[in-house]
């Protein structure tokens, strides 16, 4: 005779073990460093384009100036690739 469904064995549910690791927390200068290095970065890049011919040390770099502004933004997404 066949068996019938409530019959057959129930799977146990897995359950994980408890983790004892900490949440990771970030360190409490992260998030401002990141967001002044974006701003500064955006910033440095809007006032180039704007008024950089009258600020005397913007007109010596020259188009170095995107340099200047986008390494502030890369190096606030390297920080917040850290931030948790």
């Amino acid at each position: 005779m066949p068996k019938s469904r409530n019959d057959r064995k129930k799977k146990v549910v897995y359950t994980p073990p408890p983790s004892k690791e900490k949440p990771k927390v970030s360190p409490r200068w992260l998030v401002p460093t990141m967001l002044g290095f974006f701003i500064l970065g955006i910033l440095w890049i809007a006032v180039f384009y704007i008024a950089g011919q009258y600020v005397p040390y913007m007109q010596d770099l020259g188009n170095w100036n995107l340099a200047v502004g986008f390494s502030g933004i890369i190096v606030a997404i390297i920080l917040a690739t850290r931030w948790h």
